[in-house]
């Protein structure tokens, strides 16, 4: 029995698009309905229209730069904005998989999944976006040190956004705010 691809990358569990240089070039329908939009509205556009902000785009296209060089695949968790329909502007947290096709130029070429993680990890409170990035951080288990280097900021710096989001998430410790972030 042949395989058709098209029919499987149209009906994976979850969204998928291709990018050429950051631009969204196919995506499926799972993804189309993640971000409220159709496939015409998404194809040609930047990934930046998925971003609560054109801030955290650059940034986050300048932190996994390296890391798709070095091993050509990344994956996290992160908030992105939902385009349009019923939840327009709707904050979610997203798990965010991507293989670069030329490791040596990484965003000329990838395939990219999208996971919604909103019914098991709901956006609790209104975040910055460096607030936003510290809490996928902490999320991932990484020291203030190790925030950051990642994100170029000293770690007093990340313990100052660190504090500001136990206090947003009530939480006594680190560990309750991971835990609050999760969804918990």
């Amino acid at each position: 029995m042949d395989i058709d691809y098209r029919q499987a990358f149209d009906l994976a569990p979850v969204g998928l698009a291709l990018s050429r240089n950051r631009t969204i070039v196919d995506c499926n329908a799972h993804l189309c309905e993640m971000f409220g939009v159709s496939r015409d509205q998404l194809l040609g556009q930047s990934f930046q229209v998925l971003y609560p902000s054109a801030d955290e785009f650059e940034r986050t296209g300048e932190r996994i730069a390296p890391i798709l060089n070095r091993s050509g695949s990344y994956a996290d968790d992160r908030i992105m904005r939902r385009m349009d329909g019923r939840f327009k502007g709707e904050a979610f947290w997203c798990h965010v998989t991507g293989r670069a096709l030329n490791r040596s130029a990484p965003h000329e070429a990838g395939i990219w999944s999208f996971e919604d993680l909103s019914e098991r990890r709901p956006v609790k409170a209104e975040l910055t976006a460096r607030e936003r990035e510290v809490a996928a951080h902490l999320m991932q288990g990484l020291t203030s040190k190790l925030i950051g280097k990642s994100l170029d900021i000293s770690h007093r710096t990340v313990e100052i956004y660190r504090a500001r989001l136990m206090r947003k998430f009530q939480a006594a410790t680190t560990a309750e705010l991971v835990h609050k972030l999760l969804g918990g």
